[in-house]
């Protein structure tokens, strides 16, 4: 099993209905932890990799009347070390 975390942000608030299927999230298999975070306006799912991808967890969240924007970006890689040319 590989653990993947993905954050999406949202635009409105989600409504009672849409707050309801996203908590029933965690009953899919492969999904292990969704966070809701209002004040960001982000969502958090922590899932399987080996299960699911992110375009099914995005998809997910949209079919649960999520108004789901832009992924958030958890890691940029450092810039390439080049080196000094020899003398």
């Amino acid at each position: 099993m590989t653990t993947v975390d993905v954050v999406f942000r949202f635009g409105k608030q989600p409504t009672e209905a849409a707050a309801l299927a996203i908590a029933r999230l965690r009953e899919i298999y492969g999904i292990r932890h969704v966070q809701l975070s209002e004040a960001d306006k982000t969502i958090r799912v922590e899932f399987d990799s080996t299960r699911l991808s992110e375009q099914i967890v995005l998809q997910l969240l949209r079919r649960a009347g999520l108004d789901v924007h832009e992924k958030v970006i958890l890691y940029t890689p450092p810039a390439p070390i080049v080196a000094a040319p020899a003398q």
